[in-house]
């Protein structure tokens, strides 16, 4: 009598455990969110394609500084072999002590 009392009240309460977990929908659907538009697939592509194109790549809070150099490659290559040679930079692993 003790083995199925127990047995009747581990079945009543997984069944009051399964009753809870059953009770949403099985895809969620109330979590979907509803947008009722009135545009078409092609505005929300044109528009796109503007924001695109006039979206700036500095970013927010920053200052982007450009300018033209007249510098050569070759004679700024020259200048840092000779900054390395006299020791006025560092180079290497020596650099990073």
């Amino acid at each position: 009598m003790n083995k199925t009392a127990r047995f009747l009240s581990i079945a009543a309460v997984s069944a009051f455990a399964a009753f809870g977990a059953h009770a949403d929908e099985a895809d969620a659907s109330q979590f979907a969110t509803q947008f009722e538009t009135n545009r078409t697939g092609a505005e929300v592509a044109a528009e796109a394609s503007t924001v695109a194109q006039t979206r700036s790549i500095e970013p927010a809070g920053s200052r982007v500084v450009t300018y033209k150099s007249t510098a050569d490659r070759a004679a700024v290559r020259a200048q840092a072999a000779e900054a390395v040679r006299t020791g006025t930079i560092p180079s290497g692993e020596i650099s990073a002590m």
